[in-house]
């Protein structure tokens, strides 16, 4: 299982960024893949995660109603699209999954495979 984060970079506040998490070595179509962030001097934080079976998602309430995680299994790719950033997104963004892992209405758990994180700036 191997998973690589990209897509980040600086944007304004207010701005839009869409993270991809690409899944190699694996069939992407049986896993729950969860985003998680972490910022410097504070803990990892789930910010949202989808299943595998039928597509329903978790949003931390930081993130719901400006963030939003999809798959496409053919491009063994999921994304998360980013709206309305504010400076407290500030953060190295991961993505990660694992042959158990389910998520669920707290978040994705069970044990898990991490990729590397791509940061995201925002700031004026």
């Amino acid at each position: 299982v191997q998973l690589q984060a990209s897509g980040g970079g600086l944007v304004q506040p207010g701005g839009s960024l869409r993270l991809s998490c690409a899944a190699t070595g694996f069939t992407l179509d049986y896993y729950a893949i969860g985003w998680f962030r972490q910022a410097p001097g504070k803990e990892r934080e789930g910010v949202s995660c989808i299943s595998s079976s039928d597509g329903s998602t978790y949003y931390a309430r930081s993130v719901k109603g400006r963030f939003t995680i999809s798959r496409d299994n053919a491009k063994k790719t999921v994304y998360l699209q980013m709206n309305s950033l504010k400076p407290e997104d500030t953060a190295v963004y991961y993505c990660a999954t694992g042959p158990q892992a389910v998520c669920g209405s707290s978040g994705i758990y069970g044990p898990m495979s991490w990729g590397q994180g791509t940061q995201v700036t925002v700031s004026s």
